[in-house]
């Protein structure tokens, strides 16, 4: 065999010498991933509501004598104070609700009207849904400890639900902080975004990127979770005045119908059908089906407001990643999930259109 040019082993030097550096910069790379890992979701929704909440802290900045710092630090306290009304809303119903079922099955008060005839004509499950029904009606407590493992399985899913709402909550409220610190420095970091943006896909296009990620940040997030949010403030008020029980609850739920785009009126009208039925025809239960029917309705008449400006997103979007994300992170996905599908979807139709001329990029170039 003929001895390696110099060449040659020049080349394997410098081919050995590419791939050391690359895997330590790989190993270096996994090993803050999984040290950044547990900080990730929480770091995206501060840097998501810092977005969002910059224009306000520009126009309150301006009215304090140019103090970022200090207006962004009015902005955490008001909108923890916000975070009060719905938290303790939420903290007392569900105290209350469980109240109530111990209470109900320690005087064994609790019962269950026997199904109609009709209920086992049912195709496929009528029989077994009738026999399990009527099993409930005439003797509750023995059904119950025949089924004791599911009940208790069911109870403790139940039990972890609530601890990922308030684990959520909590990590709400952190990232509200954070984002405050964020936003205290906000030029340093529209800076650095630019930068990184210049140093991804050229200076011609990092101011573009930029622009595009926020506004669609706050398209969505002002378009989709605003909304969401005031909605369950104006529908959970109507229900706690009223005495609704589970009115923290029944707000949490218009919270998440709203997200995923599902009208409030599927919980507000079952609740108006309830107040109506245990009390009676009423001006004061007239005024709250009124009130609760306008409540729901509010989507239609902010959307228009807030949807309507900014870069557009499509609905089917926001769904997808609003469930997609609540699947894969719990509650804080439900709220991250939407914008960040919604800025890889504004992006990957932005790649699609800028193609160079002659390409043929007719018919589906750009969604929007």
């Amino acid at each position: 065999m003929p001895p390696k040019s110099a060449s040659d082993q020049q080349f394997s030097r410098n081919l050995l010498d590419v791939l050391i550096r690359a895997g330590l910069v790989a190993v270096l790379t996994i090993y803050c991933y999984l040290v950044f890992r547990p900080f990730l979701e929480l770091m995206l929704w501060s840097m998501i509501l810092a977005v969002m909440l910059y224009p306000l802290q520009r126009r309150l900045a301006a009215h304090l004598g140019h103090h970022e710092g200090r207006a962004a630090s009015l902005i955490v306290v008001v909108g923890l104070l916000i975070l009060m009304v719905p938290i303790y809303l939420l903290g007392t119903s569900l105290v209350d609700s469980a109240q109530q079922v111990m209470e109900t099955l320690r005087s064994g008060s609790l019962r269950i009207p026997p199904p109609s005839e009709s209920v086992a004509n049912w195709p496929v499950i009528g029989q077994p849904v009738h026999d399990l029904w009527q099993q409930a009606a005439s003797d509750l407590s023995g059904l119950i400890e025949k089924y004791r493992p599911q009940v208790r399985e069911l109870l403790l899913g139940l039990l972890g639900k609530i601890a990922g709402i308030g684990t959520g909550i909590l990590l709400f409220i952190a990232a509200l902080i954070i984002a405050g610190i964020i936003m205290a420095f906000g030029e340093l970091g529209h800076r650095s975004a630019h930068r990184i943006a210049v140093r991804i896909v050229g200076p011609e296009r990092g101011e573009p990127l930029v622009e595009l990620c926020t506004a669609t940040i706050r398209t969505v997030a002002q378009g989709v979770l605003g909304i969401a949010f005031i909605q369950m403030l104006l529908v959970g008020v109507g229900f706690v005045l009223m005495g609704v029980p589970g009115a923290g609850l029944l707000a949490l739920a218009v919270l998440l119908l709203g997200i995923i785009q599902v009208p409030a009126t599927l919980i507000t009208v079952p609740v108006i059908v309830y107040v109506f039925s245990s009390e009676g025809a009423s001006l004061t239960t007239i005024v709250f089906a009124v009130y609760s029917i306008l409540a729901g309705l509010v989507d239609n008449v902010l959307k228009p407001l807030l949807l309507g400006r900014g870069v557009d997103v499509p609905m089917p979007v926001v769904l997808i990643g609003a469930l997609g994300g609540m699947v894969a992170s719990g509650i804080l996905g439900l709220f991250i999930g939407p914008i960040v599908l919604a800025v890889g979807y504004r992006l990957f139709w932005q790649w699609v259109g800028d193609q160079p001329a002659g390409d043929g990029s007719g018919g589906m170039g750009s969604a929007g």
